[in-house]
C-alpha cells in the first residue's frame, strides 16, 4: 500500500505556523476536564484506555485525520471509531477558522488533530475527557489550555517493560526499534516537565484508582517514584539500545 500523500501540504504548513484557536474553541474548552495521556510503547496504555472507558466517568477523544482507513487486525477502521476520516479540503477549512484544539503534520504524509467539534460531544456527555498524544501535542495543547492533565504511564522496571515488548508479537525488529526510539525521546523529555504526573501502570485497579486521585487533584502516591523510575528506564534503554 502506497503512504497517504498531502496535496496541500503547503496550505498545512502555512496555516498551522500561525494556528489560533477561535473564539468559540476557547469557549468549549473552558467547559470540558481533559486529560492527556502519554506513554511509550507497551507500557499498558491500551489496557488503562479500556478500564477507564468502562467506568462510565470518562471520554475517549477521536482526533481527525486526512489519512485514508486502513485495514488493522484484518479489519478495516471505521469513521469514529478509529479516527474521523475527514478530505484535506473539509479539515483545512476548519483549520483556518480555528475549530482544532491542535493538530500536526505526521511524517509530511497526514494531518491529524483533535477538532472542537469532538470536545463538544465530549461536553455534552458531562464526562471527563481523554485521549493518548505524544510530547509535541501536550505541550500544544498545554499552550491553548494550561489546566489539562498530563499523565505519563511507566512499566514497572526496564525487565518488565521489555518482557511486555517481546509478548507482543507481530512487530518487526525494525517496528521495535523505531517506537523504542521514540519512547527514549518521551522518557528523556518528561522530566523537564513538573505538570506530567507519573503513574506507574502495574495492577490495573490500582492504576485506574491512582488515576482517579490524579484527576481530582489529589496526592499522586505514584509521583516521587515515578519521577526516579522515569530516569532509570531511559539509563537502562539506553544502555540496551546502545
Amino acid at each position: 500500500m502506497k503512504p497517504p500523500k498531502l496535496h496541500h501540504l503547503p496550505q498545512f504548513q502555512k496555516t498551522l505556523a500561525s494556528y489560533q484557536a477561535s473564539a468559540h474553541a476557547k469557549d468549549v474548552l473552558k467547559d470540558v476536564k481533559l486529560i492527556l495521556l502519554l506513554a511509550a510503547t507497551s507500557t499498558g496504555r491500551s489496557v488503562v484506555t479500556r478500564h477507564l472507558l468502562g467506568t462510565g466517568r470518562y471520554y475517549y477523544i477521536i482526533s481527525d485525520t486526512t489519512r485514508p482507513p486502513q485495514l488493522r487486525d484484518g479489519k478495516m477502521e471505521q469513521n469514529g471509531v478509529q479516527y474521523y476520516f475527514r478530505s484535506e479540503t473539509d479539515f483545512l477549512r476548519d483549520l483556518k477558522a480555528g475549530n482544532y484544539l491542535e493538530a500536526e503534520i505526521i511524517h509530511g504524509q497526514q494531518v491529524s488533530g483533535i477538532s472542537i467539534h469532538e470536545l463538544e460531544r465530549a461536553r455534552r456527555s458531562h464526562k471527563i475527557a481523554f485521549t493518548e498524544t505524544d510530547i509535541a501535542g501536550v505541550l500544544n495543547i498545554k499552550e491553548i489550555k494550561p489546566d489539562t492533565t498530563v499523565i505519563f504511564l511507566l512499566p514497572p522496571s526496564f525487565t518488565e517493560w521489555q518482557i511486555r515488548i517481546a509478548g507482543r508479537g507481530g512487530l518487526s525488529e525494525l517496528e521495535i526499534g523505531r517506537r523504542l526510539k521514540t519512547a527514549e525521546s518521551f522518557l528523556a523529555e518528561a522530566p523537564k516537565h513538573k505538570f506530567i504526573k507519573f503513574v506507574v501502570a502495574g495492577d490495573i485497579n490500582e492504576t485506574v484508582d491512582t488515576i482517579d486521585k490524579v484527576i481530582a487533584g489529589k496526592r499522586n502516591p505514584h509521583q516521587a517514584h515515578g519521577r526516579k523510575l522515569v530516569v532509570q528506564l531511559l539509563c537502562d534503554l539506553q544502555k540496551a539500545m546502545h
